[in-house]
């Protein structure tokens, strides 16, 4: 099953909760690339990990796929294991919400497996005790994001969206970037009717932003080359930072477009990560 990428088309930080935790208002989207998770029926619980970033990652229980292996099996009552496999495509600490999407489609693959007879709701509320963006990749459709990451909303069909993604290969950790965070607290951003076209997408996210950009920056200023090339390339129409970074995205319009700038921008930049896909609906 595709755990897909993450991406923050806009970010906004409202305000901050005594226990630590901001209040955002995020639109959400997710793109046709990802990480990829497996699961067979095991005896006991086990993981094995592969693909270009698995190096770094831990197949023991630090790791929110087993953790979510783990919450679920007791929450069902399930007293089998299984056999789960992990391929990591996306880069480590790159706000894009790998680790929080590996999560979701591991509960999703294994309450298909043990075939588990859930109460509405029961799996949102074992997705929220992962970790706040996890609910959100449970269904992995457009979407707005509030409060802590309990709060989603669908955000309607959007029009037909690429993007290419870039990462320079620097890990930048989400909770330093909100430690870092300074500054006013934004407002909603959300719209009450979905764009219908491309270029009335543009026009909404022109109003916006995403408030961790200057923190981010301070602490891997390389965000700053990613985010002058994305801008740069032809047919480009919005560069912006995802989450907390280091990955930044570009908005085109086409798949040619896309395509075309993604090989441009691997030939400029052939030691970053770069990827085009489309947003999922």
């Amino acid at each position: 099953m595709l755990a897909p990428a993450k991406v923050n088309l806009y970010l906004h930080v409202l305000g901050k909760r005594d226990d630590g935790y901001h209040l955002l208002d995020s639109l959400v989207v997710f793109a046709g690339i990802g990480d990829e998770i497996s699961a067979s029926e095991c005896a006991e619980l086990a993981l094995t990990i592969d693909g270009h970033f698995a190096d770094g990652l831990a197949a023991d229980q630090t790791n929110l796929v087993l953790k979510a292996a783990s919450a679920l099996r007791e929450q069902a009552g399930v007293r089998t294991g299984a056999q789960i496999r992990l391929t990591k495509n996306l880069p480590l600490a790159s706000g894009i919400g790998g680790g929080s999407s590996d999560a979701a489609t591991t509960l999703q693959a294994l309450t298909g497996l043990w075939r588990c007879d859930l109460l509405p709701g029961q799996l949102q509320k074992i997705a929220l005790a992962l970790g706040a963006d996890v609910p959100v990749c449970l269904n992995a459709k457009p979407s707005f994001v509030g409060g802590i990451g309990d709060e989603i909303a669908a955000a309607g069909p959007l029009p037909s969206v690429w993007l290419l993604l870039a990462n320079p290969g620097v890990a930048t950790p989400t909770a330093s970037v909100f430690k870092k965070r300074s500054g006013p607290y934004s407002s909603h951003a959300r719209w009450n009717r979905p764009p219908a076209t491309f270029d009335g997408l543009l026009r909404h996210l022109e109003g916006t932003r995403n408030d961790l950009t200057p923190a981010a920056l301070e602490i891997t200023p390389a965000i700053a080359d990613v985010l002058a090339d994305l801008a740069a390339l032809p047919h480009c129409a919005l560069a912006r930072l995802s989450g907390s970074g280091a990955t930044c995205f570009g908005l085109f319009e086409d798949e040619q477009g896309t395509v075309e700038a993604e090989q441009l921008l691997r030939r400029q930049r052939p030691g970053w990560w770069v990827r085009a896909a489309r947003i999922m609906m």
